[in-house]
């Protein structure tokens, strides 16, 4: 099983595999063309109020990863959850995000679960 994380901004490469955009909103600036994205299973995003709380800075990342993985044990999150476990064990995946840091981002989280 092979996943990683990469910034969508980054060109598309030959070892990438099914490249899963994990970020809610399209990203800006960027064309579906360009970023060449294979799924983008919005479900299993942090929730808008939830992205805006962090983003507010009003909690630190470990509130964030514990608040986003009690969102992803709903019943359709937790379906897309195993749904790319199961591409991943097929072959290598990506998880896309245009987050500038995607070490603290949520993408660290589905990593650590899809792994796990």
């Amino acid at each position: 099983m092979s996943i990683r994380v990469r910034r969508v901004y980054e060109p598309p490469e030959p070892g990438d595999g099914v490249r899963v955009l994990v970020d809610r909103l399209w990203p800006h600036g960027l064309s579906k063309d360009a970023a060449r994205v294979d799924e983008w299973p919005k479900a299993l995003t942090p929730s808008t109020e939830l992205r805006r709380w962090y983003h507010a800075g009003e909690g630190s990342y470990e509130e964030f990863a514990e608040r986003y993985e009690a969102e992803l044990g709903a019943p359709e999150a937790s379906g897309l959850l195993d749904h790319v476990r199961e591409l991943a064990r097929a072959g290598d995946v990506t998880l896309l995000t245009a987050s500038k840091t995607p070490e603290q981002s949520h993408a660290t989280v589905l990593v650590r679960l899809l792994e796990g």
